[in-house]
């Protein structure tokens, strides 16, 4: 859904999803093998043409810094104004990015404002520009999904439904021991 409203609101041409290998702010958020991910991501978007994953960071392995990434889509897409989207929850983390300053001239940022992460002040990087898409606004978390599943819960209407049947097929995110 956020996808769509920054598509939509911004008249992009394409949404590309690029799942890292590993965030390097969060070391310990990745709870699922690569390829479960990436064939999640592809279940829940391949029937949407506004839509494309790029799995450049899955193939670099490791930890990924945007500005690698935003680099390798400059040169794919040299003639293009390219925007990163962002939850709103990482506006105040921004400033601790690799490489922020450069990545500032080169991308313009979107970001989405979730619930319980009210956006009050904008960080202050030189040349920052900042674009804040007023979207449907979703109180739900990853850590919150995996719960759901750990805990037999439903996760019909905050997850695509073939990307649940991959879930289920592959019983992810139950504990070890259920």
């Amino acid at each position: 859904m956020a996808a769509q409203d920054a598509y939509e609101q911004y008249g992009l041409d394409k949404v590309i999803f690029v799942p890292a290998a590993q965030a390097p702010l969060k070391p310990h958020d990745v709870q699922s093998a690569t390829g479960d991910r990436l064939a999640m991501l592809q279940a829940a978007t391949e029937w949407d043409s506004r839509f494309a994953i790029s799995d450049y960071e899955l193939k670099r392995g490791g930890v990924n810094y945007t500005i690698d990434s935003v680099r390798h889509f400059l040169a794919l897409y040299p003639d293009d104004t390219l925007y990163w989207i962002i939850g709103g929850d990482q506006l105040p983390k921004l400033h601790l990015w690799n490489d922020i300053a450069e990545l500032a001239q080169l991308i313009e940022f979107i970001f989405l404002e979730r619930p319980n992460h009210p956006v009050r002040a904008h960080p202050d990087i030189p040349g920052l520009r900042l674009h804040r898409c007023d979207g449907h606004l979703l109180a739900i978390s990853s850590t919150e999904l995996r719960d759901r599943v750990r805990r037999s819960l439903s996760l019909d209407y905050f997850v695509p439904h073939k990307a649940i049947v991959y879930i289920k097929e592959h019983s992810l995110y139950r504990d070890s021991n259920a």
